[in-house]
């Protein structure tokens, strides 16, 4: 059988040992050191606009430091995009909070500023003000940003913006991850860069930065002993993990523009196929990174996305339905949802497919095999 072809597997610059090899010989084993100095630094000058970086153990844990700082507790109410990762979401339920979902809109894919405002208005006639707003950027397509922007403003609710897929996206020429009262990156192993596991939240003050690392480092006091007046997590990033990302960031910018190559591949091999659409960028205002590029299959199609998925998997190609919305999973059953079932369509008909920035030429002529089955 031919060697697997994943969605997005770990790409390699060359440089990631230098940086652990130094861990190991100046004896930085520990979740502080250069590396995670220096991976911060490198983001804040990479994301500009006079960000404040803090690395942590995944985007989940940002998310959930995010929330923290924001004062979200139990019985409190977060607004969070259906369609997304379960990574968006858990948090909230961490702080004993109740996520409250909120649909898509069809340019983006992300949420919706009408069924946005529409949920504020009635969770507020309802007598709870939702404490937070839980933006994505999905498969590293930028959200409507100044329309979610300008009605969180009117309610005066906090944003958290989660670019755990959007890294090297950019929203009117300003990249996403800069957005947000906090903002959240994702370095896990199928990113746009990775630090095998981790992620950072991006603050707007240095005091929100030595915010979060107190928290993320146990919450320890200032004091001769371990004292601790508040709740901490072991949310910090590792020195060995910050080596890699250092690394990483040295290939960012040519790792985008190989997603974004994959994302135009994808584009001229279905641009014959009726009822296919690339998922792609709907006004020359945004640029995806096109982290996963993905399509969705309607009813006119001469193939269903089961077909397509199963010829694919036979040619030992791997695919991936979209995100199943959070609304829809079993564990969120009874919470509550506003929107018009648009999400639930994209999950319906829609896939990921490989995305990798360490595809090759062999690998895309594969592809276009399965899909040329189809002509």
């Amino acid at each position: 059988m031919k060697s697997k072809i994943w969605l997005s597997s770990p790409h390699m610059g060359g440089t990631e040992q230098n940086y652990i090899n130094e861990a190991f010989e100046t004896n930085w084993i520990a979740p502080l050191g250069p590396n995670v100095s220096g991976f911060e630094l490198d983001l804040e000058n990479y994301l500009g606009g006079n960000k404040n970086v803090a690395c942590l153990s995944s985007g989940t844990a940002a998310i959930h430091l995010a929330l923290v700082q924001l004062d979200v507790k139990r019985g409190d109410e977060v607004l969070c995009q259906t369609f997304t990762f379960c990574g968006s979401a858990n948090p909230i339920i961490y702080q004993g909070a109740t996520p409250i979902f909120i649909d898509s809109e069809m340019d983006t894919w992300n949420m919706c500023p009408n069924h946005l405002e529409e949920a504020i208005k009635d969770r507020i006639s309802k007598g709870i003000k939702p404490k937070a707003i839980i933006i994505v950027h999905l498969y590293g397509m930028p959200a409507k940003i100044n329309e979610l922007l300008s009605v969180a403003k009117n309610y005066n609710i906090p944003v958290i913006e989660d670019a755990a897929e959007a890294l090297g996206s950019t929203y009117n020429s300003r990249k996403c991850g800069t957005f947000g009262d906090f903002s959240i990156l994702s370095f896990n192993g199928n990113k746009i860069i990775t630090t095998s596991g981790g992620g950072a939240l991006v603050c707007n003050s240095l005091d929100d930065k030595k915010n979060t690392i107190f928290y993320a480092t146990q919450a320890r006091d200032s004091a001769p002993h371990y004292q601790h007046s508040v709740i901490g997590y072991n949310y910090r990033m590792s020195n060995i993990s910050a080596g890699i990302g250092r690394g990483q960031m040295e290939i960012l910018d040519k790792h985008v523009a190989l997603r974004q190559k994959m994302n135009t591949f994808y584009k001229e091999s279905f641009k014959n196929h009726k009822g296919v659409s690339v998922f792609q960028e709907y006004t020359d205002k945004i640029i995806s990174n096109h982290w996963l590029s993905c399509i969705t299959i309607s009813e006119v199609a001469k193939f269903t996305k089961e077909e397509f998925q199963k010829a694919m998997n036979d040619a030992n190609i791997e695919t991936r339905p979209l995100w199943k919305p959070m609304h829809l999973q079993p564990v969120f059953k009874n919470t509550p949802y506003y929107g018009n079932h648009e999400s639930e369509s994209l999950f319906n008909k829609g896939l990921c497919l490989p995305s990798g920035s360490n595809l090759t030429d062999k690998d895309r002529e594969r592809i276009n095999s399965v899909i040329a089955c189809f002509n």
